[in-house]
């Protein structure tokens, strides 16, 4: 028996066993890349994914006919996932271009605009509600965080787009202001999220916890950015007590199911581990940005998020990670291996099923979710859900002459949330 039709198979059986399969699961699993992995088969199989979708801004989410937008949601659309996180969409705040009051509403225009619209013949829309909350990228600090002795708070006119459709390339002046923000910016929310879920689905939004306020200091052991003998902390004293972790932000938003069922998604997208010097400021950065949801999970006692609450995720809890993570665990420049050590060392996280791609492109691996020939993307499940099916979606949209409108693919599992979770 060939593994697409084991795979059909299996999501017959859970089908069979829970109502609720059946009206999630929209369209059939592409044939996956790894065998199923064995789980109960009681329970409720949700899609969930991850797509960088390369610096959506406020302007190109004013009307409904963006062409790189359409693909977007076109590739979407096709995927047809009950759960996304969408990295790289503006969080609309104060001070941002083309932002109006109520805030945060970027996320729910791309639903509304775009993926409630069909984007080709025979595309059925989407349905989803969104979780937005502001995010450390563009936010002055007020501080001379790149230490070439100038402090610049205000953010300079936008570069011209590098093509039709495509986002803007950043300036000099635009560098220099981001490299003073919270978070690398070149103007207040750049390279935001949303998560989009489902509308059958709930968002918890009123349990919802984000750290985007957490001093990078207050980390047990955090790796403190050093000058070249590695004696002394890159930056002032006061500077490295006033840094933020999060370069976005860190999210847990728990999303209940129709049968009741709750699962935390743990979303972040960590800075780079490039564009830096000896110090290492991004590298060290990153690695702890992603080491944090490991100390997460183990409820590490110097946790404590936006609104004072301390403590990290019960034990009981299900969850997903979710985000470009930045980091591939086996190439890359990022430091000290945080997918491999602090992730998938984790007693909690099942690391076992690596998504691969059913799509060649030259020059990239199978497990590559980007361009820049890295696996940098992830959906990382606890260890309770069981997984179906997962892959590496690099189907170019209709009429796009074979170009993917990212520099990322998505990423997606189909994971069976045992029932009376």
């Amino acid at each position: 028996m060939s593994r697409g039709a084991r795979h059909a198979g299996w999501l017959a059986r859970c089908a069979a066993s829970a109502a609720t399969t059946a009206a999630l699961a929209q369209t059939p699993s592409p044939d996956p890349a790894n065998d199923p992995q064995p789980a109960r088969h009681d329970g409720t199989v949700i899609r969930v994914a991850t797509f960088n979708v390369q610096d959506i801004r406020t302007a190109a989410l004013a009307t409904g006919d963006h062409p790189r937008l359409k693909r977007l949601a076109e590739v979407l659309q096709r995927l047809r996932p009950n759960v996304v996180l969408l990295n790289e969409i503006a969080y609309d705040g104060p001070g941002a271009p083309g932002a109006t009051e109520p805030h945060g509403q970027n996320g729910q225009r791309f639903a509304e605009k775009y993926l409630a619209v069909p984007q080709a013949e025979g595309l059925r829309p989407l349905s989803m509600r969104v979780f937005m909350a502001p995010v450390n990228t563009g936010i002055p600090s007020g501080l001379d965080l790149d230490r070439n002795g100038r402090v610049v708070t205000a953010f300079p006119p936008l570069g011209s787009s590098a093509g039709p459709g495509a986002p803007a390339e950043p300036t000099p002046e635009g560098r220099e202001f981001g490299g003073d923000c919270w978070g690398f910016g070149t103007f207040p929310g750049q390279y935001g999220m949303a998560l989009l879920v489902d509308e059958r689905l709930e968002i918890r939004a009123d349990a919802a916890r984000t750290f985007r306020l957490f001093p990078w200091s207050y980390m047990d052991g955090p790796l403190m950015p050093t000058t070249a003998d590695g004696t002394t902390c890159w930056w002032p004293g006061a500077t490295w007590s006033l840094l933020r972790l999060s370069s976005k932000s860190h999210w847990d938003v728990p999303v209940r199911l129709p049968t009741g069922q709750a699962v935390h998604f743990l979303c972040s997208h960590p800075t780079p581990p490039v564009f830096d010097g000896e110090e290492k400021r991004n590298a060290k950065r990153n690695h702890d940005e992603i080491r944090f949801w490991a100390d997460y999970l183990e409820g590490a006692g110097y946790i404590v998020d936006d609104v004072s609450k301390g403590g990290g995720l019960p034990r009981d809890a299900s969850f997903v990670i979710l985000g470009d993570l930045n980091a591939d665990p086996e190439k890359g420049q990022s430091l000290r291996n945080p997918i491999g050590v602090q992730l998938c060392g984790s007693p909690r996280v099942n690391c076992a099923i690596v998504p691969r791609s059913d799509v060649e492109v030259p020059g990239l691996s199978p497990t590559d979710t980007a361009f820049f020939k890295l696996r940098v993307d992830y959906v990382l499940p606890s260890r309770d859900l069981g997984v179906a099916a997962a892959g590496v979606w690099r189907h170019p949209p209709e009429g796009s002459g074979g170009e993917f409108p990212s520099d990322h693919f998505p990423v997606w599992m189909d994971l069976l949330v045992p029932a009376g979770r």
